[in-house]
């Protein structure tokens, strides 16, 4: 099994508020910074996306990439890559637990695989700055929103 990399953050937010921001991949492009586009390209019974186009721009890595989600009731989904013109994998996910009144705590986890060469701590090292980036830029999301 591939190493994986996670984080956590808190969030001022019920985990509901918190998955519907996650869930709103239109809106990736205003908070995530690296991606530029988003599409749902399948949808479930329920309405959730199952599989997302995103077109990524993180400076010397830009990407195009199809992830296929599952969602675990409201507190989780993972994803796992479709196809991408730079990774060979792309499994990741978000797991909410409320914790305490109005708060959320979110544990991203990551694991990336690149088609070029890369030693496995720069690797690490990347995914640990992509995560970081991903939850500063929902927490801020979430908790900006009305």
């Amino acid at each position: 099994m591939a190493e994986h990399t996670s984080s956590s953050i808190t969030i001022e937010a019920a985990p509901a508020d918190v998955m519907a921001v996650i869930a709103d991949f239109a809106r990736y492009p205003d908070w995530t910074g690296e991606v530029k586009e988003a599409e749902v390209l399948k949808t479930d019974e329920a309405g959730r996306a199952e599989q997302v186009r995103l077109v990524m721009d993180a400076g010397a890595i830009k990407d195009d990439q199809t992830l296929a989600y599952t969602w675990a009731g409201d507190d989780e989904v993972s994803w796992t890559l479709v196809k991408s013109q730079m990774l060979r994998a792309l499994d990741g996910s978000y797991l909410l637990k409320p914790a305490g009144a109005d708060a959320t705590e979110v544990t991203y986890r990551l694991t990336v695989d690149v088609k070029i060469p890369m030693l496995g701590m720069i690797k690490r090292k990347a995914e640990k700055v992509i995560i970081d980036r991903a939850l500063a830029g929902l927490k801020k999301r979430v908790e900006s929103v009305p």
